[in-house]
């Protein structure tokens, strides 16, 4: 009786499917295979590791090399995002420094309140939501670059989850000193994510600076007034 691959139904001859590439059966997971789980996510040539060091290093080329050449070696950029935004909530109540990342001071019955509650207990997606108005600004704003509005959001997706990557890690700082450190940080994290999305474009214009600076700020002005306007909306409903 030949046996069919279990994941597309293809009659299997050898130790592989032939249509979709599966192994004909899985292996059981032992040692070796938790160990070998663990160097992939330690691996400096592939995997989570890699990944933060090469947009360290060189954010722009980087992503560029992501969109167009090979797309198997970095992590996925929403999971990277929510990942590095995990991290920095983790740490940040681990550590108890002071978020100020997403601040806001209204009253605890009001809806912009809550949304803005939202926000700060949740940055995986909130990152994403505001990184949708960010890539529209960007988008208007270098229109005449062949990049998509989806290949820019993925560009953002990358570089704001080292930003998240930099709050933490000043955050900790912050923690352990007496010196308060952890506005440099923001400020440090916010100049990163500019530099890289110039550095995606083409640094050697001048006038990328101002535009991605602009755009950048206009994104989030965006993003909070959204959310001025959805919570307004509910009060006025209530």
């Amino acid at each position: 009786m030949v046996d069919n691959c279990k994941n597309c139904k293809t009659n299997l001859t050898h130790n592989f499917c032939p249509n979709c590439g599966n192994p004909s059966k899985l292996k059981r997971i032992d040692g070796q295979y938790v160990v070998n789980e663990i160097s992939n996510v330690l691996n400096f040539n592939k995997g989570i590791l890699f990944t933060i060091r090469e947009l360290i290093l060189r954010p722009g080329k980087t992503v560029r090399f992501f969109l167009q050449e090979d797309r198997n070696r970095l992590v996925k950029p929403i999971v990277f995002i929510i990942v590095c935004s995990l991290v920095y909530s983790i740490i940040q109540q681990i550590f108890s420094f002071e978020d100020g990342y997403v601040g806001y001071s209204f009253e605890k019955e009001s809806a912009i309140a809550s949304i803005f509650n939202w926000v700060s207990e949740n940055y995986g997606y909130s990152n994403i939501l505001m990184g949708i108005f960010i890539a529209i600004w960007i988008k208007v704003f270098f229109r005449k670059y062949s990049f998509n509005f989806y290949e820019i959001l993925i560009l953002l997706c990358y570089v704001m989850g080292i930003g998240m990557l930099l709050f933490a890690l000043f955050g900790i700082i912050d923690s352990l000193i007496d010196f308060q450190i952890m506005d440099k940080g923001y400020l440090i994290g916010i100049i990163y994510i500019l530099l890289s999305i110039i550095d995606f474009f083409d640094k050697k214009k001048i006038i990328n600076y101002p535009k991605v600076v602009i755009s950048y700020f206009l994104g989030m002005l965006t993003f909070m007034f959204g959310i001025f306007i959805i919570g307004g909306i509910i009060n006025w409903i209530r």
